[in-house]
């Protein structure tokens, strides 16, 4: 019985001296560090941590503006110009009490069935299928030989040929107006219902009537980041921020050969970790999300193992990896963490507290360690 009391004491104390040391330790524990590599994976200079304030916000704000208000100079179009007749599309063209200059084309049922139409009404000579515009912007017409009508809108293209034909025919009478607009394209892809090539026709071909064309938007659409390629150069079109700014969607002007991908908005996730509740990847709403947003989807910093003080987001940017800290016990700290808006694939890191830390390094060199002390400590 002596053996035993004389025991305990000496296994308490120890526990007790081992616990005293971890507190210690733990209060020294230095903050999370980043590293960064090159390409060959050798260690370079860790990336400077920019901390978030009113400040960084306001740069950040600024720099989105300036990016947005670019791109759209060069989309909107107030007053788009007519259709130009292009090569490869097809041509009516009907000259009044002359149908002799139907050119001899062979008709099919259809333009038969036209023919006869329009033969009864004034006695035009509509039978012809259509005049093809050739690959150098020309078309055959009886009289006036090869008539070039590329880049012409079909008022200058009727008066050109009404010019030419003026030669052997007192005031001619000509009709003109594309039959099949076959010259110039637009393709969309992604997330629509149902993507492919979309002909430019009379009407101006705007992103939302290319939109509405291919059958609409589907739910898994993210609006606010519409990518648009024209030639080698790619511009984001953000649907949500033109209304914000009270813009006409309907502005953005499509041009012949443009594609125009909508993105799924399961590409431009967050990615939250670390010491919150619920790691999780986060789909943005509409384009928008918050650091506070992120941080309240995920439950929150865990209030046993979270460091207030080390909240991370971690950006690669096409220069350089950016770090931000947001040291969420200073006042207005939660404010700022709703004003600074996260961007697709952004990584949330919480940092686990020095104690947290010591615990997990401790639990692993001597397991149970911790907790026969913490046990020792609470004996009677």
């Amino acid at each position: 019985m002596n053996v035993s009391t004389t025991r305990f004491p000496k296994s308490a104390a120890g526990a007790l001296a081992l616990l005293a040391l971890v507190l210690v330790l733990a209060g020294c524990a230095p903050a999370i560090h980043f590293r960064d590599q090159d390409k060959a994976g050798a260690d370079q200079p860790a990336p400077p941590t920019e901390l978030i304030n009113d400040k960084l916000i306001a740069a950040e704000r600024q720099e989105h503006k300036d990016q947005s208000n670019q791109d759209l100079d060069k989309l909107l179009v107030p007053n788009p110009p007519p259709y130009t007749i292009g090569s490869g599309d097809v041509l009516s063209i009907v000259v009044w009490d002359h149908p002799e200059l139907a050119g001899g084309m062979a008709a099919s049922p259809t333009a038969d069935l036209a023919s006869t139409a329009m033969n009864a009404n004034a006695g035009a000579n509509a039978g012809a299928p259509g005049f093809v515009v050739d690959h150098l912007g020309r078309i055959q017409f009886p009289l006036a030989g090869l008539l070039p009508v590329e880049g012409l809108t079909e008022e200058q293209a009727r008066t050109q040929l009404s010019t030419k034909l003026a030669k052997y025919l007192a005031n001619p009478n000509v009709t003109l107006r594309v039959q099949a607009y076959r010259s110039k394209r637009v393709y969309l892809d992604g997330e629509v219902k149902s993507p492919g090539l979309q002909a430019i026709n009379d009407i101006p071909m705007t992103l939302v009537e290319a939109i509405n064309r291919a059958g609409g938007l589907l739910p898994t659409a993210d609006q606010s980041r519409i990518l648009l390629e024209r030639g080698q150069q790619r511009y984001r079109v953000n649907l949500r921020e033109l209304v914000l700014k009270n813009i006409n969607p309907g502005l953005v002007m499509l041009s012949p050969g443009d594609v125009v991908r909508i993105p799924s908005r399961d590409e431009t996730k967050v990615f939250v970790s670390g010491e919150v509740i619920t790691p999780k990847a986060l789909t943005m709403h509409d384009g928008r999300l918050t650091l506070n947003e992120a941080l309240g989807e995920s439950g929150g910093i865990s209030p046993l193992s979270g460091d207030a003080r080390q909240v991370y987001v971690v950006r690669k940017t096409a220069e350089r990896t950016r770090v931000f800290q947001l040291d969420a016990r200073v006042a207005g700290s939660l404010a700022m963490a709703e004003a600074f808006e996260l961007q697709p694939k952004d990584i949330v890191y919480v940092a686990a507290t020095p104690l947290a830390n010591w615990n997990r390094n401790l639990s692993l060199l001597i397991p149970g360690a911790l907790s026969s002390a913490v046990s020792a400590t609470n004996r009677p």
